[in-house]
């Protein structure tokens, strides 16, 4: 049938402009934006020998480190067999107590490298062990974020990886007590660093360094986030985790492990406003420069020692008079990546573009509104699989027009299929006549031949924007449904080779997983393609039979919420089409084609 024919086409034309779009576009782009960024950095490498390094001279005439140098970055530093207790306990700490989070700051190098989240646990269970964020360096997977100080003879040593800080009055960080450190060198230079935190998932770090003495003295600030291993399941082309930030004219800045370990590092311009950090699927540590000081970023992959992955910056000199002080802030987020949260902090913090923090992909302009509707309708059901499922008829009646005239269309299609076949037949050796009669067919009955195909068409985008909503969301981690759902972004937990649970045993690991929903899903799309005569061509009729066992096999391994979206799909596209091919007088032909299945076939003798 023609409306089969163009269902095949879309879907192909579909996943070649996506496949396109990324070979021709997206790639080179890339590609084009690391050559300029290593060019560029060979350029400044080239004048700053030419100019015997004059040229990054600071205002105290003390030669300024490279960009993005960061001193003391522990890449030898040995890993320790003790557990995560005993690595935390190795150091003198204080405390961190906020309703979101729990851990605490390591005094040597005041760097935040224990952290706990206590909204989130490891898996559904309600017991499991909370979602630990950052780890301290000692550990194979250590993870951690610093801020310090470079400086040269004039300043004597600054803070950095090494120097213990001192704690000056309340030794626990909560929102409503900061805590300020401070540390004095030898050249009498003090500095103070006050640090707080909000509710939620942000710290603020203000650094005063006071000069106390005869000379003017130069210094710099740096951030950076420092991990050693990498997540254990690799991530989709859906989804970006690694290193990212937003800076400068280039903006959005993404490098996935596996790039920035064969580019070693990538140096964008100087920026004066953003942010930059590691992320991942569901959680991010990120700094964010706020003095309008200009800084260096840089992401960078380290083998020396350690491998480790590093997002980093360093400001322009921070210069300070004798008898004066000088005050820099830097916030640093730290937690889970909440859609409100983020979109908060990009509006009250004046943050630029924060919200690319969490991958909302291409098609943001339709997986952005997705989210807010689902997430509305949850606010009012008080679960998300029911706000999936209004969300699907909600989208159903903003469609139901074009998909009125394109059901109504294929149903006109159906009462003029005897005439069809008779052209077919009358033309079966004149493929030119054959199209020129059915295309006069169509002008005559006043019919659409490409309607049945935008259903399906409008489908497709609104399938891949609540895939990913159900992907990238930690709204919809762990959020349950009913029965046996307790995950609406993990796969169906059942299985059709135990019969879903009533066979005691777990099914082969090579055996494609087919859950519960998967099935009514399949059930679901075979009715609904049932509905329809089948179709002449042999090769399209195996298509038509096959296709729902195929897509069951499929979509058994996607997220359930998925899964569920697309039976309800079905379920309500089957009610609309049946309704409207009864008021335009079309015959439905879903019985007769399920009593065909069973129905005895003539063999060749008879």
């Amino acid at each position: 049938m023609e409306n089969n024919r163009n269902f095949f086409i879309t879907i192909a034309l579909s996943v070649l402009i996506l496949t396109l779009w990324q070979v021709f576009y997206m790639n080179p782009k890339m590609e084009q934006q690391r050559e300029q960024a290593r060019i560029e950095q060979q350029r400044a490498e080239a004048q700053k020998k030419e100019a015997g390094g004059s040229a990054n001279s600071g205002a105290a005439g003390t030669p300024a480190p490279a960009p993005g140098t960061i001193p003391n970055a522990p890449g030898s530093e040995a890993v320790t067999a003790a557990g995560r207790d005993q690595a935390v306990a190795a150091s003198k700490r204080i405390k961190i107590d906020t309703p979101s989070l729990e851990g605490s700051i390591n005094l040597t190098g005041a760097r935040l490298d224990d952290l706990r989240l206590k909204h989130y646990r490891e898996t559904v269970d309600k017991t499991s062990p909370e979602i630990e964020l950052l780890n301290p360096s000692s550990l194979p997977n250590g993870y951690f974020a610093e801020i310090g100080f470079v400086g040269n003879d004039k300043t004597g040593a600054v803070p950095g990886s090494e120097t213990v800080w001192t704690v000056d009055g309340n030794p626990t960080l909560t929102p409503t007590t900061p805590v300020t450190l401070t540390y004095t060198n030898d050249k009498g230079l003090t500095f103070k660093r006050a640090i707080s935190v909000d509710n939620d998932y942000m710290f603020t770090v203000s650094d005063t360094v006071q000069n106390s003495g005869s000379a003017p003295v130069s210094l710099f600030n740096y951030g950076r986030v420092t991990r050693y291993d990498k997540p254990a399941v690799a991530s989709t082309y859906v989804l970006h985790e690694g290193l990212i930030g937003y800076t400068g004219a280039e903006g959005l800045q993404e490098h996935k492990y596996a790039s920035i370990e064969k580019d070693k590092q990538f140096q964008p311009g100087k920026s004066t406003d953003g942010w930059l950090g590691i992320t991942d699927k569901y959680w991010a540590v990120t700094l964010v420069p706020t003095e309008k000081q200009p800084f260096q970023p840089r992401y960078a992959y380290f083998e020396d020692g350690r491998h480790r992955y590093q997002s980093d910056f360093m400001t322009d000199a921070i210069n300070v008079d004798a008898g004066r002080s000088a005050t820099v802030e830097t916030e640093l987020f730290a937690g889970a990546k909440e859609v409100t949260k983020i979109n908060a902090y990009e509006e009250d913090r004046h943050i630029k573009r924060f919200d690319l923090l969490i991958d909302w992909g291409w098609f943001h302009f339709i997986t952005k509104p997705m989210f807010w509707l689902i997430d509305t309708l949850y606010k009012f059901f008080g679960n998300f699989g029911l706000a999936i499922l209004a969300t699907t008829v909600i989208v159903k009646a903003i469609f139901f027009p074009l998909a009125n005239k394109s059901y109504a269309s294929m149903a006109n299609m159906k009462k003029v299929q005897p005439k069809m076949l008779e052209i077919r037949e009358k033309y079966a050796d004149d493929k030119m006549k054959q199209q020129q009669a059915m295309m006069e067919l169509y002008k005559t009955e006043k019919i659409n031949p490409l309607a049945g195909c935008w259903p399906v068409a409008l489908q497709i985008p609104v399938f891949f924007s609540l895939y990913k909503v159900l992907y990238i969301t930690i709204e919809m981690r762990h959020a349950p449904f009913f029965g046996w759902v307790h995950d609406l972004a993990a796969p169906d937990p059942t299985s059709l080779f135990n019969l879903f649970g009533l066979l005691p045993f777990a099914p082969p690991a090579f055996l494609p997983h087919m859950g519960a929903w998967a099935v009514v899903m399949g059930i679901t799309m075979f009715l609904q393609m049932r509905m329809n005569p089948a179709p002449p061509d042999p090769t399209q009729a195996a298509v038509f039979t096959w296709m729902p066992v195929i897509f069951t096999f499929m979509m058994g391994s996607f997220p359930a919420g998925l899964v569920i979206y697309w039976a309800w799909n079905n379920t309500l596209s089957m009610l609309q089409q049946g309704v409207i091919m009864k008021r335009q007088g079309a015959k439905i032909e879903l019985w007769d084609n399920l009593a065909a299945l069973f129905r005895k076939k003539p063999s060749p003798a008879e």
